[in-house]
């Protein structure tokens, strides 16, 4: 249903309006200041994106729905001329299980096909109050990767698979796949992706992309489908280091919705581009993971250790540090995450519209079975059923877990090195470079530094480190809670010494009349 809705709105839109508008400049800081000069208008930018979609959503599927109110908010944007806004005029995507009002949200889902929401979530309403056009909706792995441990990246039942610009026989990782393949194919200059456990950083990283997730408690999580209140945000996946602080200074702030945001307003900086320009490296400490830097190929290690080299010649101070706990926090993970989706996923689906038949994770599983043949082809639901048997929020096992994982990733682990061995921060190679999709075996991967952040709750940052084989590899930066500005002052540092990573390049396609 959404992906024939897709490439009708397409379609229309790009056969409909005036002549197409120059190649405008890539980045969205780029794009405000042509904004602001004149030499580029909302509705140009839109339809230049929109045309854009048209040609290369074929090879990636990274776009699962356009919003048909955009054109009328680059047309609004256009006559306001209100650049006080800091995104005014601007274009994004948002993955799809984020509620945007007069959208579908599916999560990936034919279960939520006709989940039409009258009102936007927190985060995407203090987007659009900056002046952002939201442009449509991002492919994702269904309900974000925690359906099966057989699942394929990318892959949904309502939007099918999302492939990598940069080949597109391989992953865009996930779960936020379609925010890294639109963002790196130049489909649109930057979207917003949702993260439990690397799903904004993954995707980021192999699509050679800036990723950030967040501090849990920056951004606000209400009408965001979910899978654990405890791990969590929304993040933005962007171009460059700037482009991503541009997006975080609209998005983060507190949420009387969501109470785990109470600090936000006070913790925040008031402006996270604040010092980019003039960042740098030298006297900073960084803490070399070196139990999450291993099990990579000879390739991605070749590039990491030139990384490293590339950061003393900066200035940088590199110290050498394992992360501890590591098998005990990934023992607490899942069972914590699986307790957290039943009951997080039941309260927002109570919230959906009457037509949306599922109102429990249980009505899921029963649609997903009576729907096999659509839903299910390629890998089951074997991590919903388990979620289903948990015991609740209540479950001292389940509490006991929860306190022991963030005290081992958190206090005892993150915050304990960066005291020990006073670092700015920790770094490591975020994943490696993007493997076959592979539906009989699911996705293989190399190796990631998303789970200590992601358990603890920190903000993690991936900036893109090079290419190996042609494909990109992002190096992870991640510190204590509340350290997003110290995090993009070192990506923003390290993102002028290293080369910029070509862009991928696509064959273009044609839209097929419907």
């Amino acid at each position: 249903m959404q992906t024939r809705l897709l490439a009708s709105l397409i379609l229309m839109a790009f056969t409909a309006g005036h002549a197409a508008a120059q190649t405008p400049p890539s980045t969205l800081a780029e794009q405000q200041q042509a904004l602001r000069n004149g030499s580029l208008s909302a509705q140009q930018l839109l339809q230049w994106y929109t045309q854009q979609i048209a040609q290369k959503n074929p090879q990636t599927g990274a776009v699962i729905s356009l919003d048909p109110q955009a054109k009328q908010a680059a047309l609004l944007a256009d006559q306001q001329k209100n650049f006080s806004l800091p995104l005014a005029g601007l274009p994004l995507l948002i993955k799809d299980n984020i509620d945007a009002q007069g959208t579908i949200t599916t999560a990936g889902s034919l279960a939520l096909a006709e989940n039409l929401k009258q009102q936007d979530a927190p985060v995407v309403a203090r987007l659009r109050k900056a002046g952002a056009i939201i442009a449509g909706k991002t492919n994702l792995s269904e309900w974000a990767n925690l359906r099966s441990t057989r699942s394929t990246s990318g892959w949904s039942s309502a939007g099918a698979q999302v492939r990598n610009p940069y080949d597109p026989a391989r992953s865009a990782c996930g779960s936020s796949s379609g925010s890294g393949a639109a963002v790196a194919a130049r489909m649109i200059p930057a979207a917003i992706g949702t993260e439990t456990d690397g799903s904004v950083v993954c995707p980021a990283s192999v699509n050679g992309l800036v990723g950030l997730k967040p501090t849990i408690g920056l951004v606000s999580r209400t009408g965001i489908v979910p899978i654990s209140h405890n791990q969590d945000t929304a993040g933005p996946m962007t171009l460059t280091v700037l482009d991503n602080a541009l997006l975080l200074n609209a998005m983060a702030g507190s949420d009387p919705q969501d109470p785990v945001t109470r600090q936000a307003d006070r913790r925040r900086s008031a402006d996270y581009t604040k010092g980019l320009d003039k960042a740098t490296l030298k006297g900073k400490r960084l803490g070399i993971v070196t139990n999450l830097s291993q099990g990579y190929d000879a390739d991605t290690k070749s590039l990491f250790e030139q990384t490293l080299s590339l950061l003393r010649a900066q200035g940088a101070v590199l110290v050498p540090v394992e992360m501890p706990h590591m098998e005990a926090i990934e023992k607490d993970e899942l069972p914590v995450l699986l307790t957290d989706f039943k009951a997080d996923l039941n309260a927002y689906l109570a919230t959906t519209p009457s037509a949306v038949k599922p109102r429990s994770m249980a009505d899921v599983i029963a649609f997903n079975q009576q729907n096999a043949a659509k839903v299910m082809p390629h890998f089951g639901q074997d991590l919903m059923e388990q979620a289903q048997a948990t015991a609740g929020l209540r479950d001292p096992a389940y509490r006991q877990a929860l306190a022991r994982a963030k005290r081992l990733a958190g206090k005892q682990g993150i915050d304990a090195l960066v005291k020990r061995h006073q670092l700015d921060a920790l770094i490591a190679p975020t994943t490696g470079p993007a493997w076959p999709i592979d539906y009989a075996n699911g996705d293989v991967i190399e190796g990631s530094a998303s789970t200590p952040a992601a358990v603890a709750g920190y903000p993690h940052l991936t900036v893109p480190m090079g290419l190996v084989r042609g494909l990109p590899v992002g190096l992870s930066f991640f510190a204590g809670a509340w350290t997003e500005h110290r995090l993009l002052q070192l990506g923003a540092a390290f993102e002028r010494a290293r080369p910029a990573l070509p862009a991928p390049v696509l064959p273009e396609a044609k839209v097929a009349a419907q």
